[in-house]
Formats: structure tokens, sequence, C-alpha cells
């Protein structure tokens, strides 16, 4: 069992950073995967970003080159860096963790809203 809390959520104006937290409730050193996805209302939830146990990191397209995922296992945290927002990156952002025997762990999300 993995518990993950978000952080780091708010409304920012467009252009602006936002930087987001995910703390899990134990080591994620042999976590196979993490990852950010991010649901808008009236849309479903996307990928945003993965990181796997190596270091390997995936994006979606709409936003290679604007946030950044990382992975601090010393401290059980992944991080989502978020530059140049955009209002349609507007939504609620999750946390994902896939442990060795395939199990999905979600956290219970935080709110990012991006003005124009």
């Amino acid at each position: 069992q993995v518990q993950l809390v978000e952080s780091g959520g708010g409304l920012v104006q467009a252009g602006g950073s936002l930087r987001l937290s995910c703390v899990a409730s134990r080591s994620i050193f042999s976590i196979n995967a993490m990852g950010w996805y991010r649901q808008a209302p009236g849309k479903q939830r996307e990928l945003v970003a993965t990181i796997r146990s190596g270091g390997s990191t995936n994006s979606a397209d709409s936003v290679k080159g604007r946030f950044t995922i990382s992975r601090d296992n010393a401290k059980n945290t992944v991080y989502l860096q978020m530059t140049s927002l955009k209002p349609e990156d507007t939504a609620v952002y999750y946390c994902n963790a896939e442990d060795a025997l395939g199990y999905n762990y979600w956290g219970q999300g935080t709110q990012v809203t991006v003005s124009s």
C-alpha cells in the first residue's frame, strides 16, 4: 500500500510557474513508476508525465519543454515543475504510483488554475 499526498497547486497567471509535490507514505525506491495525471472539467484524465525507477521520463506532447518531472528517493517525493503555464493547463492534477506488482495508487488531487 502507498498513500500519496499532493501539494503545490493554486491560482497563477498565464506564463507563470508552479511546482507540485507528491509525498509517498513509504519508500519510492522500489516503485516501478510514478507520474502525474490531470483531469479538466468535462474531460477524461490524461497523462502529464511519468518517471520510472531508473530515472527515465515520459511526458505528453502538450507539456514537453514546459513541464519537468523529477523524483527524490531520499524524500519519497516526486515533483512536477511547471513553467510557461497556459489556461488550458487548468485541471486537477493527480499523483500516481505503480508498484512492482502493477497496482496503481492515486493521490487526492491538487487544483491548478491558470488565468488568462
